[in-house]
């Protein structure tokens, strides 16, 4: 047994080394420190030396230097270090696989940047507009798809970097003065954010309209209301698609205010105390359309919250699981609606999926996707909460992690938008089956205590004769509207012949009156309001 964990042990360390180019070994004397914890008798001795061994050969003149694959160029950061780092470790670091998302905001503020430089005399115009046409040479190749990009060159911003460098010589070298990847970082994601909160704020308004116009579409039609997903009181099917309006309404209220406190910039903020060079953050800041430079302690020049700061990425994922659980929430409703059980609504085909097996099936597979996929939001958000929380100031490599979550939320919540509002767009309402079903439940029951109530009535007294209604309508087996004026008096006195005024689903959404609620009158100025707001037919 020991002869085989030996051997294995051996050949994994032969194995590491071919793996990884030979770097694991490299530059090592051959000593045997690392394994003097082993007995050194019999076979465990023979397998200390052979470890030597590997030392030994690694160490050899003939051996591959440490970590240096072919056409592997210094890193630009590299000045200080004698070896360069192991591809394992290279491998693992890297973030172009994911970042170059960013690299058009690089190239912004990299183009802001070398302005306000030649502006304070950190540089000649004429590098800047070298440098300036060099971005936008490198802008045109990765648009085209001809720009090549390299994991040895780690991230988005020195790719960008050494590319130009390779392209323009020298003055691409004075492009990162007063600037850090920390703060570069940190204002190419802020700008990459900000314009996503665009981007899923038109999706959120394409969907309040599709859901406006099912409303109008439907205007009129009553449909069951629900608590505990038990019958409750009649609503209009506007009425309650309007409540979706008026939830993404709080959820595009949210993503403008994260946008306000997101657009500050941070540029000039350098690795964490700022610069002792004559630079202009207020021009960069303008020039890229930010409210202003971000401040820490009231002093422009203290700069550690600026490349620390990852609130506006966790509020900005906390909006966006907000609106999948809004759009969660709405799928359920249509899922439910589309059953057999329910009925109401009928999606078409074209947003609809069948089953393998069973060819009667027509599912509403979108939006139980929208439904599932409200998870990756919410966990997108717990991922970057968890990221933060215990992170020291100033800058960590940990929140290089903080990109991918957010790609991943936004580009969910966009797709969880839109496919929402192309399955409103795709579906009917079955209103002779809604119709049927409305006369179950006994949703005109609140609708009698209202009516109790408005002949002077304490609404607890109210409540416990409309309850006796029911009971005795249960027994009877009939609806409150087939209770004769005898057995209602029976109940209470007060009860009148213009009691049947109330009762019956029409009858109660007529005497809604209040303001927001689901009666006629209400609705139709919801409706109007969301029409002006919207601007539906205006374009």
């Amino acid at each position: 047994m020991e002869s085989h964990l030996l051997t294995s042990s051996s050949s994994l360390l032969y194995s590491s080394s071919a793996t990884a180019g030979s770097s694991a070994f490299n530059h090592v004397k051959p000593h045997c420190s690392i394994i003097s914890s082993f007995p050194v008798c019999g076979k465990w001795k023979i397998g200390a030396q052979r470890v030597c061994s590997v030392k030994a050969m690694a160490a050899s003149p003939g051996a591959q230097s440490h970590g240096q694959v072919p056409n592997k160029e210094a890193k630009l950061w590299g000045g200080r270090f004698e070896e360069s780092v192991t591809d394992i470790v290279e491998k693992f670091t890297e973030s172009i696989s994911f970042d170059k998302e960013l690299y058009k905001h690089d190239i912004m503020g990299s183009k802001a940047h070398a302005s306000m430089l030649a502006a304070q005399g950190l540089m000649s115009a004429s590098d800047r507009d070298s440098i300036v046409q060099g971005l936008d040479e490198i802008q045109k190749k990765i648009e085209g798809g001809e720009f090549v990009w390299r994991t040895d060159r780690e991230d988005v911003h020195m790719n960008i970097e050494a590319a130009l460098i390779d392209m323009i010589g020298e003055p691409a070298k004075k492009l990162h003065t007063a600037r850090s990847r920390n703060d570069q970082v940190l204002t190419d994601f802020r700008l990459w954010c900000r314009d996503a909160i665009d981007r899923i704020l038109a999706s959120v308004k394409h969907l309040q309209v599709a859901l406006l116009t099912l409303a109008l579409k439907n205007e009129g039609l009553i449909v069951p209301g629900y608590t505990h997903l038990q019958r409750a009181q009649p609503v209009l099917l506007s009425h309650l698609l309007l409540a979706f309006v008026e939830q993404l309404d709080r959820d595009a209220g949210r993503l403008l205010d994260c946008r306000t406190r997101m657009n500050f910039s941070p540029l000039g903020a350098c690795a964490l105390a700022g610069t002792g060079l004559p630079i202009d953050r207020f021009m960069t800041s303008d020039s890229l359309g930010f409210t202003a430079p971000m401040r820490n302690s009231c002093n422009f020049h203290d700069s550690i919250d600026a490349v620390s700061d990852r609130d506006f990425v966790l509020e900005f994922l906390s909006a966006n699981a907000i609106i999948g659980i809004h759009l969660s929430r709405l799928g359920e409703e249509w899922v439910l609606w589309a059953s057999e059980e329910f009925g109401f609504i009928t999606p078409s085909d074209s947003v609809s999926t069948g089953s393998s097996i069973m060819p009667q099936k027509k599912n509403p597979d979108p939006m139980e996707l929208v439904r599932g996929k409200s998870a990756r939001v919410v966990g997108d958000l717990v991922t970057l909460l968890t990221l933060c929380k215990g992170l020291p100031l100033a800058y960590n490599r940990d929140l290089q992690e903080d990109k991918e979550p957010v790609f991943d939320s936004v580009k969910t919540i966009v797709g969880m938008l839109e496919v929402s509002a192309e399955f409103a767009q795709n579906i009917t309402f079955n209103k002779q089956r809604i119709e049927k079903a409305l006369p179950a439940g006994y949703l005109d029951a609140t609708t009698l205590a209202d009516y109790l109530v408005k002949k002077g009535v304490p609404f607890r007294t109210s409540h416990d004769v409309a309850g006796r209604s029911v009971a005795l309508c249960v027994a009877k087996g009939c609806q409150l509207q087939g209770l004769s004026l005898d057995e209602f008096r029976s109940i209470s006195p007060v009860i009148d012949d213009d009691v049947y005024g109330y009762l019956g689903v029409e009858n109660a959404i007529k005497n809604f009156s209040s303001y927001g609620s689901t009666g006629s009158a209400p609705v139709s100025d919801q409706l109007e309001y969301w029409v002006a707001r919207l601007e539906i037919g205006t374009k």
